[in-house]
């Protein structure tokens, strides 16, 4: 949907793994692995990927997962 509307960037938070109790970590694997696979399927989109994070946990998560 991003792409038809012309959009350049996206932002997409880690929902459910505070107070739903959805595992952390597996909640961020799931999310890099499908923006990567999407990006890597589109790679004409010229699409900015934003992974926004709640806590310093979330964020090293996601650092981790993305190899920074």
């Amino acid at each position: 949907m991003a792409v038809e509307r012309h959009c350049k960037s996206i932002a997409f938070c880690c929902i459910s793994t505070g107070v739903f109790g959805f595992p952390q970590e597996e909640a961020a694997r799931i999310a890099v692995d499908t923006v990567r696979a999407w990006l890597d399927a589109n790679p004409k989109a010229d699409m900015h990927v934003i992974l926004d994070v709640y806590t310093e946990q979330d964020e090293q998560t996601y650092r981790a997962i993305l190899g920074e």
